[in-house]
């Protein structure tokens, strides 16, 4: 296998990177890695400075990941702030790290790219064995890989990496006929919340729309763009994307994109920017320029699951975060990262707090489930024996 680094996506063929195996995940696709270069989301000035270890076998891409050399650890949402704050304290450089993950994405998908005719384990190794070189030679003070997949788990592992745990919330259909149908399975207390919330949108004085493919046209993306950078000011916070990558993913991705807007008269108010592909629907980003009560839930939660139903989709991935998921239909699932930290010392002490951390999140995980919003006495399309509340 011969290894080489780029620096650009743009020196590696689109169709060659594209060859690799991804499954339903869209954000390790080139056209969306790509995006984020373009859109100057990535690079020296954001911190996230690009890496693209790939291994050739006859001039053919047979293996490749994503790599960012990073002096911070925004827009990553696996924390370690208390890891490099630690580093401080005993004087040393936690900054620069090396991460592989979909920027400022935080979503589980394959971080090891193989093509589905080469050893998977060969390559996996070889990809991780540069990674750390890449990390040294750079100065890192340790190698990340995020939100990797379970499946990697083994290959991760076997090449010496810490294993952290973590969970999401994410919708299933359960073969669902329709959202009523949906709605049928879940406790009496969230059922009636639920049909509450809707009630209220549905009396407000504006219209939904569903947008998906060519009906995604450039007036859309650039109210998009209002709503995600309305929402991170309402948070003081500087937002990660550029109006420019949100141009580009539509130029690059638009059979991908399903946007839900809001309009009231001939103005857009609000609205949510979702990922398709294969089975699962991805939700991203959601903002809106004037405030009513129910409608992050309607357009972020409700509507992408009458979409999932309407186009029979497995399962909604709304991202990280907000155990208010819960009440509306979303389950826990794990989550993992992969981790290498250079400083022996440190990496004895990281080591055991991930093991402590595991004990915790496996406690909330199994709370989280037990304590669902759906009926546990209940087949779907069976007659439900739940006490009323």
């Amino acid at each position: 296998m011969e290894l080489k680094i780029h620096r650009s996506l743009q020196e590696i063929p689109r169709e060659a990177w594209n060859a690799l195996a991804m499954g339903d995940f869209p954000f390790a696709e080139y056209d969306y890695l790509l995006a984020m270069e373009m859109g100057d989301c990535v690079g020296l000035a954001p911190g996230w400075v690009p890496y693209y270890p790939t291994l050739w076998e006859e001039g053919r891409l047979i293996g490749a990941t994503f790599l960012y050399l990073k002096d911070n650890s925004y827009g990553e949402f696996i924390f370690d702030f208390a890891w490099a704050r630690a580093y401080a304290q005993n004087g040393l450089n936690y900054y620069p790290k090396t991460v592989s993950a979909s920027p400022f994405t935080p979503v589980t998908g394959p971080k090891l790219l193989i093509h589905p005719r080469s050893d998977r384990e060969q390559v996996g190794e070889g990809l991780i064995e540069a990674s750390l070189e890449l990390s040294r030679r750079e100065g890192g003070s340790g190698l990340h890989f995020l939100y990797i997949t379970e499946a990697e788990i083994p290959i991760f592992r076997g090449c010496g990496a810490l294993i952290r745990h973590s969970y999401q919330f994410e919708w299933e259909n359960r073969g669902y006929r329709d959202f009523s149908e949906f709605l049928a399975g879940m406790r009496r207390k969230r059922r009636v919340q639920i049909a509450r919330e809707r009630r209220r949108v549905a009396e407000l004085p504006i219209e939904i729309f569903v947008l998906s493919g060519a009906e995604v046209r450039p007036e859309h993306i650039a109210a998009m763009y209002r709503f995600y950078v309305a929402t991170f000011h309402k948070k003081f916070c500087t937002p990660y994307l550029s109006r420019r990558f949100f141009e580009e993913v539509h130029a690059r991705l638009k059979d991908k994109l399903v946007l839900i807007l809001a309009k009231q008269g001939e103005e857009w108010v609000a609205g949510s920017i979702n990922y398709r592909k294969g089975s699962v629907l991805y939700g991203r980003y959601w903002g809106c320029t004037e405030e009513y009560r129910n409608l992050h839930f309607e357009l972020c939660y409700y509507q992408t699951i009458d979409y999932a139903i309407r186009e029979g989709l497995s399962r909604v991935d709304a991202g990280a975060g907000g155990n208010h998921k819960m009440l509306r239909g979303f389950r826990p699932e794990k989550t993992y990262s992969a981790h290498w930290i250079a400083h022996p010392g440190f990496r004895a002490g990281i080591a055991e707090f991930i093991e402590r951390e595991k004990l915790l999140i496996e406690e909330e995980f199994a709370y989280a489930r037990e304590h669902d919003s759906f009926r546990p006495d209940t087949e779907l399309g069976g007659e439900s024996q739940e006490k009323e509340e």
